[in-house]
Formats: C-alpha cells, structure tokens, sequence
C-alpha cells in the first residue's frame, strides 16, 4: 500500500508486548506515533527504542500513544527490552508489535507484497525499508510519514517537535517556521488576507515580507 499523508491509518489486529490489540480501538480518541524498526538486539534500534523510553512520558503529557512495530515475535521484543533498558536507563513502557508474519509492513507499504514471511530467521538488511515514523491524528488520518536508513538514528525529540506543530495547528490554523520550537513565534496561514488575520490578531503581526507573517506563539 502507497500511504501519503491524509490517508486514514489502515487498521489491523495484532499480537503486542501488552496482548492482542485492535489499532483503532487501541488509539481511541488519543494521537499516535507508530514506528518501526527492521531488527531486535541491533546498535542503531537499541539507542533508538531506550529514546523512546525516555521521552514517552511527554508524547503521554501531550495525549499522544506509541506504538513500536518490529519484525521480530513478541517474545524477542520481550528479551531485548532488557538490554534497553540496561542501556538508556528506562525500559520500553509503550507497547511493541510482533510482526514476524510482516502483515503490518506490508498494510503500510513498509516491505513489499510479494516479500515473503517463513520459519528462517530474517536479516536486518531484509528489513533496511522498515524505518518509519507515522503520526496519526484521533481522527485516524496520517498526518505525518518520515523514513529513515538503518545508519541514521532516529531524532526523536524532532518527532516530539512535529507533534507539538501539529496540535498548534490542529488547535489554532496557525503554521510553524523551519526549526521551530514550542513557545516561538508562528506563522499566519498563508491563505488569509490581512484583513482576516486582523479579526484574530487586532495587535497585528511583524512581516519581513508581505506572505511572512510572524505572531506569538497563542497561549
């Protein structure tokens, strides 16, 4: 499947390390990053998934679940959160999907179709294409995709960054410039006229250009 950003989230049921789930119904009324990584007891995904361990507790603040999906069984993911945790100081406290069967993968468009599942034990390098990043809004929408290599760790207060962007915009129709961070100035939508932006901004705005228009960042 050829996702893009405002498809609906493909919904699937899966084995976790919490138990079975039904995605949807698991996300409920919340927003939620699922990410994915191509190997258990792996440098790269090690660093990454201790990150996320540490940092779940500000996706929670902010209504947002995680979602972790690996193309290892449930009981690899079990092992490896020890060296995780051993690692970064906090053990995985979201729940990680077992897909060895590669259904999730595939459903998002992750590993090809025609990619075959079986006893065989699979190689990161099989997997190199499952190194994704979805954010999915309550509605269900995707609202942001990023891939990545497998030599390329995974920055994941950016993630944390794009989500605080996405509620402000869900929140107030505003946009954020490159390199953004919670509590500066934001961005007009592009869209309205000067005299539409007055009825929400009587105390105006500073302009380097008459399209750029910079407002504080709404309480």
């Amino acid at each position: 499947m050829n996702l893009r950003i405002g498809n609906t989230a493909p919904d699937f049921e899966a084995k976790t390390t919490i138990g079975r789930i039904r995605f949807h119904e698991w996300i409920g009324n919340d927003w939620c990053i699922l990410f994915s990584h191509p190997k258990d007891f792996t440098p790269v995904c090690t660093t990454e998934l201790g990150s996320m361990a540490k940092l779940n507790s500000e996706f929670t603040r902010r209504g947002c679940k995680v979602m972790g999906l690996g193309v290892d069984p449930v009981s690899s993911h079990m092992e490896w959160s020890h060296d995780i945790g051993a690692f970064a100081g906090a053990l995985p406290d979201y729940p990680i999907i077992g897909d060895d069967d590669l259904r999730v993968c595939k459903l998002y468009g992750m590993l090809p179709a025609s990619e075959k599942a079986g006893p065989e034990i699979r190689t990161a390098e099989q997997n190199a294409t499952v190194r994704s990043v979805f954010i999915i809004d309550p509605e269900k929408t995707i609202r942001l995709i990023i891939a990545y290599p497998m030599t390329c760790g995974r920055n994941f207060h950016e993630i944390l960054r794009a989500l605080d962007s996405l509620q402000l915009s869900e929140k107030h129709t505003l946009s954020t410039p490159s390199d953004w961070v919670d509590g500066e100035d934001v961005l007009l939508p592009y869209a309205w006229t000067d005299e539409q932006a007055k009825e929400f901004y009587p105390d105006g705005w500073y302009a380097p250009m008459p399209y750029l228009r910079f407002v504080p960042q709404p309480k």
